[in-house]
């Protein structure tokens, strides 16, 4: 007696083709090349031959995918009765692609980021119809498709971003100028007329377009001078680490050959009252007084100096994941925030935030936050300089406030006011509250030009 046994699909094909072939396991094989491709993905942005730039680090993301479809039609043809050669156009785009990014980093990356979008959606539609054609494992195709299917997604969006991109440019063209301050150019805008000149600081993550509300009335009463930090807004990125000491430098020499002298009243919100504090212990000198905005606190120096290993990592860790702006999921996130800002200030941070520069900055900040919470510590004593410490009364803990009144006893002129209310972000994003912080300002001005006490 003969048994017939039905074929059970387990990543082979289950319909057999007697042609001398081995049928192998195709199933396998599709998983193994994706895994193979992603681990090396993983691996080649690690490399110490790869740069850590966002461009060379995509670039890197490319070629180790282009190893993964390259293995797909090798193992495919020399193992199985189901050649999927069509895996050698895919390996190929991600390879060339990849390889210029290595090489040639940005320089290559304004041409690609037009040309990728509207290619890789060709190539998708073409891959869709390759699988279906001639794979014909269940198994192969169920890893296949979510894969293809991310990748029209990602040239979707990668097109609708590019688009954006440029849209934006046109329609929030820079105030102000842009000034060399060695190896790369700030954004820096003055406006209003008088003396101290107040320059504005940023919080983390933040640009100059987020202090929409104080920036003009403070103009009303003074000089006022907003600026944005490297990579963040219309600033070009720069190459060293942009720890306090770096931005506090930096801002200096933006000062300098932006004709700006001083004395500056400086003015910091969050992470920003870091940076002033570290000017301010640099340049004292250059600095009259001072406003720090629900500033974050300074903290005494490690023990051991940080590891550079480590932080090279987290830099490359950090472009990678800043490239996910590139296919549109940062401007997902940005257009449900900073509606409480101008309309003019809101568009234009909700533009720049979606980008692949500004998420790179961000999170490059954060990652020095350490290093610029004891570089800030350096500023010990403010002497009778005016100084305003304002503190947002919601959503602080005891330990927080704390923190805030030590702030003010750095000087034997300050005030210190607690904005009740007020959230962190509300100091300077919502209209209310952001006049508390402007009238700050404005006190912190009149105090200097009148030589008076500070009224607390």
């Amino acid at each position: 007696m003969t048994t017939t046994h039905t074929p059970k699909d387990k990543g082979q094909d289950s319909s057999a083709r007697h042609d001398g072939r081995p049928r192998g396991h195709i199933g396998w094989i599709v998983a193994g090349s994706l895994v193979v491709g992603l681990v090396a993905a993983l691996l080649l942005v690690a490399a110490p031959f790869i740069s850590a730039g966002d461009s060379e680090v995509v670039g890197a993301v490319l070629c180790g995918f282009a190893l993964g479809w390259a293995l797909l039609a090798v193992l495919s043809v020399r193992f199985t009765d189901q050649p999927q050669r069509w895996a050698v156009v895919p390996a190929l785009f991600m390879g060339i692609g990849g390889l210029l990014l290595v090489v040639f980093g940005s320089g290559v990356d304004e041409v690609l980021k037009w040309v990728w979008p509207p290619a890789l959606l060709a190539l998708v539609i073409w891959m869709a119809v390759r699988v279906h054609r001639q794979l014909r494992s269940r198994s192969g195709r169920w890893l296949l498709y979510p894969v293809i299917a991310l990748l029209g997604l990602a040239s979707i969006g990668g097109g609708y971003e590019t688009v954006r991109e440029a849209a934006d440019a046109k329609a929030y063209p820079m105030a102000g100028q842009l000034i060399d301050v060695g190896g790369h150019s700030l954004h820096l805008n003055c406006t209003g007329s008088g003396s101290p000149t107040v320059v504005l600081e940023p919080g983390g993550g933040e640009m100059s377009s987020n202090l929409g509300w104080i920036t003009p009335a403070v103009a009303g009463k003074t000089r006022v001078c907003v600026y944005d930090r490297a990579g963040r807004g219309w600033s070009e990125p720069a190459d060293a680490p942009q720890d306090s000491a770096q931005i506090a430098t930096d801002l200096h020499t933006l000062l300098q050959r932006g004709n700006v002298p001083g004395p500056y009243v400086l003015a910091g919100h969050s992470f920003g009252g870091l940076y002033v504090r570290t000017f301010a212990a640099r340049y004292p000198d250059e600095v009259a007084g001072m406003v720090l905005v629900d500033s974050t606190a300074s903290k005494s120096a490690a023990a051991s100096p940080g590891d550079p290993g480590s932080s090279d990592i987290l830099g490359r860790a950090s472009a990678l994941v800043s490239s996910s702006a590139r296919v549109g999921l940062g401007r997902l996130f940005s257009q449900f925030s900073f509606g409480s800002l101008p309309p003019r200030s809101r568009d234009e941070v909700r533009a720049t935030g979606a980008t692949a520069g500004n998420l790179r900055s961000t999170i490059d900040e954060y990652v020095q936050a350490n290093a610029s919470m004891e570089q800030s510590a350096a500023l010990r004593d403010f002497a009778d300089k005016p100084l305003v410490v304002l503190t947002a009364g919601s959503g602080n803990d005891a330990a927080w406030q704390a923190k805030q009144k030590d702030m003010a006893a750095l000087s034997t002129n300050s005030a210190h006011r607690v904005i009740n209310g007020a959230t962190h972000e509300a100091l300077i994003a919502e209209q209310e509250y952001a006049a508390a912080t402007t009238q700050a300002i404005i006190d912190v001005v009149s105090s200097v030009q009148s030589g008076a006490p500070l009224v607390k």
